[in-house]
Order: C-alpha cells, then sequence, then structure tokens
C-alpha cells in the first residue's frame, strides 16, 4: 500500500522528527478530517507499506535522515515556482530548493522524484513572459535530476477565493500558450509534462494526461508491480487518475501560508495548530481524547515480487 505525507500539509518542512518517531515506534494515529472522533491507526511496518510519498516545497530538513526511509519505496514531489514572499511567505528561497532538490535526487534517483510547477497562475506580476523564463531556468537547473514534471492551472476554491483575492482563472488561451511552451522546454531538458487535473487538453502538444501520480508512477520508483485495488484510484469528478493513497498528515497545519493554498483555512488556525504539535504524539497535532475511537487500518502490500530493471 502507499502511505501518502503531503496532500493535507508538507511533513518534510515542518514535521520531518515527529515522522522519523512514527517510522521509529511503527504506527502513526490520523484523525478523520470530516469526524475528528474516527481515528485511524495505520502501521508504517515496511512489510504492509510499499512506498511512502511526499510532497513538499522544501525537503531540505529531512536530508540528514534519508536513511530512516531506506527500507520503503519512496517517490518525492518537490514543487519550486517563481513566486516571491507576497505569495508564498514561508517558502526558502528557489535557489536553495532547487539545490536541495539535486541532492534529494542524487540519493533516491531521478525515478523518483519529480517537480511540481503549480498552481500557475497569471498577473501583472507573473505574466505569460515571466512564467515561460522562469520555467526554463529551473528546467536548466534541474536537467538530469528528474524526468518528469507536474503543472496544474489554479483552481479557485472556496479557500483559496478566502486567502488570495483577486486571483482568477487562467484562460484558455493563455494556458495553451503556456501549455506548449512549458512542454517545448521541458523536453528540451530531458523532461515530460505531466497535467494535474487538467482533463486532455495538452496532450496533442506531447503533455501526458495519465496523471502525475499513477500506478506507473510508483511501480517505476519501486522497479515492481503492484497489484493495486480499483477502488484506490482517485477519479476527481473524472479529472484525476492519480493513486493517492492514504495520507497521514492534517489540514490547516502547513506553516508556509501561501496565499494559494487550498489545505489552509486561515492563517490564525494555522498557527494555533502548530503549537498544539507534539514530534512524540502519535497523532500529528494534539494528543488522544476520551471520546476516540480508534480502529486499524485494513493494510497490505500491493507489491507482486515481479522485478523489471526499468518499467515505462
Amino acid at each position: 500500500m502507499i502511505i501518502q505525507t503531503g496532500m493535507r500539509t508538507d511533513i518534510p518542512a515542518f514535521y520531518h522528527k515527529w515522522l522519523i518517531n512514527r517510522i521509529k515506534e511503527g504506527y502513526v494515529l490520523v484523525r478523520n478530517p470530516y469526524n475528528p472522533k474516527s481515528v485511524t491507526r495505520y502501521s508504517l511496518s515496511p512489510e504492509v507499506v510499499d512506498l511512502i510519498a511526499f510532497c513538499t516545497k522544501n525537503p531540505e530538513p529531512v536530508l540528514p535522515y534519508m536513511e530512516v526511509f531506506k527500507p520503503y519505496g519512496q517517490y518525492w514531489f518537490v514543487t519550486i515556482t517563481p513566486y516571491g514572499k507576497e505569495i508564498e511567505p514561508n517558502v526558502p528561497d528557489k535557489e536553495r530548493v532547487l539545490e536541495s532538490f539535486k541532492k534529494l535526487s542524487d540519493i533516491v534517483g531521478k525515478d523518483s522524484i519529480g517537480w511540481r510547477y503549480d498552481p500557475v497562475f497569471i498577473n501583472e506580476t507573473y505574466s505569460v513572459r515571466r512564467h515561460i523564463s522562469e520555467f526554463e531556468k529551473m528546467a536548466e537547473t534541474l536537467s538530469g535530476y528528474t524526468e518528469t514534471c507536474v503543472i496544474s492551472f489554479i483552481d479557485i476554491y472556496k479557500k483559496v477565493e478566502r486567502n488570495f483575492s483577486g486571483v482568477s482563472e487562467v484562460p484558455k488561451a493563455d494556458r495553451l500558450r503556456l501549455g506548449k511552451e512549458f512542454i517545448r522546454i521541458a523536453s528540451k531538458y530531458g523532461m515530460t509534462i505531466r497535467p494535474c487535473a487538467e482533463e486532455n487538453e495538452l496532450e496533442p502538444y506531447g503533455a501526458d494526461c495519465a496523471g502525475c501520480m499513477t500506478v506507473n508512477t510508483f511501480e517505476k520508483a519501486l522497479n515492481n508491480h503492484l497489484n493495486v485495488p480499483k477502488r484506490k484510484t482517485n477519479q476527481r469528478n473524472g479529472k484525476c487518475a492519480c493513486l493517492l493513497g492514504v495520507d497521514i498528515g492534517a489540514y490547516d497545519t502547513c506553516g508556509h501560508l501561501c496565499r494559494y493554498c487550498y489545505a489552509n483555512t486561515d492563517t490564525a488556525r494555522v498557527k494555533e495548530n502548530m503549537k498544539r504539535h507534539n514530534p512524540e504524539s502519535p497523532f500529528l497535532i494534539g494528543c488522544s481524547m476520551p471520546d476516540d475511537v480508534i480502529h486499524d487500518a485494513a493494510q497490505k502490500s500491493w507489491a507482486d515480487g515481479q522485478m523489471r530493471l526499468r518499467l515505462e
């Protein structure tokens, strides 16, 4: 099975010590975000966890501890965009993240790491022309360290609308112009563009629209086949074919405080939750409560043992 760490928060950037403790103790407790009294206990034994998936804007804090993850397959998405502190207040400087990306790639291999350039939005500061220019600079720097670049255009969720007033969806003409240029540039530097939840709009121009966290993505990282239950594939209104796995994070806990974030409600709530974090707790935020109802997840390995030299 797949354990996901990054759909609700950025664990490598802010909670890596907690994750390391959880791996050493062999389990984690996760509250249902829609029914907090319902708690699931997930085993983190390598006997049932085939791969841990990470999504982060800053892998640097976890780099000294990579030995802890050796018993598991890994797949890392590192998000690097051109935005400044007015959009991503607590994300490190891009040059620093690019260097961390390369160090991480040297450790896990380029089949186990992808670059996310998303979400893309346009305004007076971040024009189409600037996106194309910045994308090429980053692609050149990351050439040889990954073969995957995931892009998506901003979706105006309610949380995004509240925290990022004035932002708007990218018009189709600009999406196509940017998409075509990103595809051209990525190909130049040995990468494939994989749009995230963008349907097949860019497929005629050379994008791989099969999904960004697919079964094939994880099989290639593992160099192994996975017998994945069909129900585990996320369809998200028919726009996404990704295999998300189970997420051990929590909403309203990401300290990057990016204005476009769909996982944070507001800054005050995030700061309060981060104060409640205890690296020794089995919960990411807080601890056990008297009325918690804890149940063990049904888990088993999906690996079938049929190895290949390289999965395409």
